[in-house]
């Protein structure tokens, strides 16, 4: 074990590694201690069905994977990762044979629209012309920018996604745009007549204009091989299959970042942090829990509508009025019988992950929080509605409940991918209301998980900050 540390960091997920490499590249000695046989979290792959067919274990696409201010500072593409951007970001197929298909050209997917077309160009518009120097501001903790300029811009994303996904879509008269945004929406986890529940739609549709929702090349462990690689490359090391239970299994460093949930940090470090904040992270809220399918298809998946084939990610949800109810149903603790479905079909754009001739299918719907029922035949119901003859191509099937995604990734509590809601309560304010969210009362032990802002998603942001919070603490003291 290295000598002088100066950081060790708990979980070497997406951004327990980003902090690493963050705090790597400013001459720090780094080491992320990880409790599975390889780092990665949440962003894993893995044969799950047949051999050959390689399945994405929990995050598969990226819309923040080449534009979050982490990943265009680390330049992961020097350690191989390679990214891989579909025809079309999204696809929504509607029941009457017609999908909506978003493309980079946002007049173009506009002009798909119909009446809603000169809508949806004033809306998405102004947020996909700034969206590169809005994007810092979007994926960070609560703040004023200094600039008036972005605090301008800001202000206007702000007054739009503050608002329920129920209330924006009434400037949109036609289902096409109505289900559109719902979908992109329902990426929240929130239900649509909540306030801020707009924010993931109107950020993520954004992010689909701006980039196209890319994916990496061999499935989603290549991010945390390449950010292992970049970490190797700055000094840093990682030490696998090992737990930890108590702040004592630790090796001695100058501070420690934990890049768990906000109930492991409580446990590990109860005689280190006062009762009152470590009663507030047993008490972090969480929200709807994930129900997964990856399948093994003998062929494309035979969509109504062929277009939909040109689409990495696919929402199957029908009418605004359904995913409404939806994702309603999954918030009141009732798993609802056609739920929203989202679903990737990496391996139309990428060959490595299916053998000749054959395709994977990766998709899930939103639960209950820890739900115990079985959601995969509503989930097959919602895919054959779009795809007549789809349960005729299924060579094997695998099932992952939210007890099965905690058991996989500890993160997950209760199955919820989010780590915690991300309602207007919790959205600055996770875990704990604090000025430096990844500050926790004891001055060596920071949190820099999917519970601190912005939250859930291939990112990196949450370590990043966190990083940068350390390295305000570890600078105080050499000064």
């Amino acid at each position: 074990m290295p000598d002088g540390l100066d950081v060790v960091v708990v979980g070497g997920g997406p951004n327990g590694l980003a902090a690493a490499i963050t705090l790597a590249r400013e001459g720090h000695a780094v080491q992320v201690v990880e409790r599975a046989a390889e780092v990665g979290g949440g962003s894993r792959s893995a044969e799950l069905t047949l051999p050959g067919f390689v399945h994405d274990v929990c995050s598969s696409i990226h819309p923040f994977g080449r534009t979050a201010p982490f990943f265009v500072e680390a330049e992961l593409e020097r350690f191989g990762l390679r990214w891989i951007e579909p025809t079309a970001a999204v696809a929504h197929p509607l029941d009457d044979g017609t999908a909506v298909i978003v493309t980079r050209d946002v007049d173009a997917t506009a002009r798909t629209l119909g009446a809603d077309r000169d809508a949806y160009r004033r809306l998405l518009g102004p947020v996909v012309r700034g969206f590169r120097s809005l994007l810092p501001d979007i994926l960070a903790p609560f703040h004023i920018p200094r600039r008036p300029r972005r605090a301008l811009s800001l202000a206007w994303f702000g007054i739009n996604a503050l608002q329920p996904a129920t209330l924006l879509t009434r400037r949109f008269r036609d289902e096409p745009a109505r289900a559109l945004f719902a979908g992109v929406a329902a990426h929240s986890v929130l239900r649509l007549d909540e306030p801020i529940s707009s924010a993931a739609g109107l950020a993520l549709l954004a992010s689909a204009h701006d980039d196209g929702w890319p994916f990496p090349a061999g499935g989603a462990v290549e991010i945390p091989r390449a950010m292992a690689a970049a970490l190797g490359d700055l000094g840093g090391s990682i030490s696998t299959d090992r737990a930890i239970e108590r702040l004592e299994d630790l090796p001695r460093s100058r501070l420690a970042l934990f890049d768990t949930s906000p109930g492991t940090l409580e446990r590990v470090a109860r005689g280190r942090l006062p009762d009152g904040y470590r009663e507030k992270l047993r008490n972090v809220r969480y929200g709807p829990s994930v129900f997964k399918l990856d399948i093994a298809l003998d062929g494309k998946i035979p969509w109504r509508n062929p277009d939909v084939a040109l689409a990495g990610t696919v929402h199957l949800g029908g009418t605004f009025e359904e995913i409404r109810d939806s994702e309603a149903a999954a918030a009141l603790g009732v798993l609802h019988p056609k739920p929203f479905v989202l679903l990737a079909q990496h391996s139309l754009f990428d060959r490595s992950r299916a053998p000749e001739g054959k395709h994977t299918v990766w998709a899930y719907c939103h639960v209950p929080h820890a739900s115990t029922a079985d959601a995969s035949e509503a989930i097959l119901g919602q895919i054959e509605r779009f795809a007549p003859g789809f349960r005729e191509r299924v060579l094997a099937m695998k099932k992952t409940s939210p007890a099965e995604l905690e058991a996989s990734n500890p993160n997950d509590v209760g199955g919820d991918i989010s780590g915690g809601r991300l309602d207007l309560r919790q959205l600055f304010t996770r875990p704990v209301a604090r000025l430096d969210p990844y500050s926790t009362p004891d001055p060596r032990l920071f949190l820099c998980s999917s519970s601190t802002p912005p939250g859930g998603g291939i990112h990196g942001m949450c370590g990043w900050h966190a990083a940068h919070s350390a390295l305000r603490r570890l600078g105080a003291r050499d000064g």
